[in-house]
């Protein structure tokens, strides 16, 4: 029998979740293409596939933003909408902590969650994934920016047509018929509209998620296909060796889809590996020492002469408004503040796009008192130090802070790559040397909404 729809509150939008299987454990498996939970049941493959997940543990699917049974959206979603997301459908099946199984892009925003989110993920499992979309000299696999535009331009107008998605399905399952072709087809037309596929797709150009790689700590899994036609098996290689401790299983198989081509393979490989990662109890109790996290650092422009203006009294009323703007504006965000020294606020997030806008609202409103702020947001591996975080990560944070003009809000290339999608635009400020940190950084401020 097909397990009951239900439905997630994330923000305003309703994800749709079903859970299964009566597992000692939980595990979220995250689609990577377009899906529709209810429907998908009956396509070839993909119900055998998620039965045999379901022999084992408890599984918990849903479909992503915009897509299948979920509302569909007006804007772009990003990784961290889609991270809000599986933590919302997470905390709906009432799962404290589970298993991801990410596929293709599921298994990018899967690491990133691993990563945000190491004290509810047990394991990670990837399968055809890749850290970055687009081709790059350090990254050679996948579509220039123009290939991949010019795809953008297919999917908007040839989207639905049988003959365009059996295209698609030629290239993802190769192994299946002609009626089971249809069939896949007919199960895409179902799971997302032209306009919804075209976002997906527009958001999916933009993932970068290299710089996030060695912050994951959680047990890993890849497995790829050794001939896989959409994702390069190098990939798959490149994302297991550049997370600490992963396994890398190579499959045979062209198929990309991980429900056709012969699933038995797959699944058998992330079974033992799953049923050995829960068989080590020391996770129940395992407290995480380190989280990616976005800092965000910022201070009043001048703040000394402008206390030498004002006098003691009326500089500590200005204080004091102060700190309680910022403070408003880290509870609407969801930031947590860590430290307060003077005039200077330090702050963290568990998304970058939170945190910018927060530093846009922070540096827009305190305008009220009379004073301008500068900004700085870094995202990296912090030290989780009794509850508070630390380390290089927020040492950078601050030094990019430093580098902010009056009233401007500047940010590292890790967390411009991390909020594509988000409609935040930025202008670059070049590459600058931070002092204390090695190497060269590429800064960009934020642009005025």
């Amino acid at each position: 029998m097909q397990p009951e729809t239900r439905y997630a509150k994330s923000g305003d939008v309703n994800i749709a979740y079903q859970v299964f299987g009566d597992g000692p454990h939980d595990l979220v498996f995250a689609p990577g293409f377009v899906s529709n939970i209810e429907l998908g049941w009956s396509v070839p493959g993909r119900g055998d596939f998620l039965r045999a997940l379901a022999s084992f543990a408890r599984v918990i699917q849903f479909d992503k933003r915009g897509t299948g049974m979920s509302d569909r959206v007006g804007d772009l979603h990003t990784l961290e909408t889609r991270m809000d997301d599986v933590r919302a459908v997470m905390d709906a099946a009432r799962s404290e902590r589970a298993a991801l199984f990410g596929v293709d892009t599921g298994g990018t925003m899967s690491l990133v969650f691993a990563a945000t989110y190491p004290e509810r993920t047990t394991a990670l499992v990837l399968n055809g994934a890749s850290a970055r979309t687009l081709w790059a000299p350090d990254h050679p696999w996948g579509l220039t920016e123009q290939e991949y535009l010019s795809r953008l331009d297919q999917i908007e107008s040839s989207w639905g047509s049988s003959e365009y998605l059996s295209d698609i399905m030629r290239r993802y399952s190769p192994s299946l018929d002609e009626a089971q072709e249809a069939a896949w087809a007919s199960y895409l037309r179902q799971s997302a509209s032209p306009g919804a596929i075209a976002a997906f797709e527009r958001m999916n150009m933009l993932i970068d998620v290299r710089p996030v790689l060695p912050a994951i700590h959680t047990p890993t899994l890849v497995a790829h296909r050794t001939g896989d036609l959409v994702v390069d098996v190098g990939a798959g290689r490149f994302l297991a060796e550049r997370i600490p401790g992963a396994r890398f299983a190579e499959l045979l198989g062209d198929d990309h889809s991980p429900f056709t081509g012969g699933f038995e393979q797959l699944v058998g490989t992330v079974k033992k590996f799953l049923c050995e990662v829960w068989g080590d109890r020391g996770w129940e109790d395992a407290e995480p020492d380190r989280v990616l996290a976005t800092v965000l650092f910022t201070d009043i422009v001048g703040s000394t002469a402008r206390a030498a203006e004002l006098g003691d009294t009326r500089w500590r009323e200005l204080l004091e408004a102060h700190h309680v703007l910022i403070r408003r504006q880290l509870m609407r965000f969801r930031g947590t503040e860590i430290d307060t020294a003077g005039d200077g606020f330090f702050a963290s997030f568990d998304g970058p796009a939170r945190a910018i806008r927060c530093a846009s609202a922070i540096a827009e409103s305190v305008g009220e008192l009379g004073v301008e702020v500068r900004a700085g947001l870094h995202t990296g591996e912090c030290e989780v130090i009794n509850d508070k975080v630390g380390g290089i990560a927020v040492h950078i944070g601050a030094r990019v802070a430093a580098e902010a003009a009056p009233g401007e809000v500047v940010v590292s290339s890790t967390v411009k790559d991390l909020v594509a999608g988000s409609g935040i635009e930025f202008r670059e400020r070049g590459a600058v040397e931070l002092k204390g940190v090695p190497g060269e950084w590429r800064l960009f401020a934020v642009e005025p909404r």
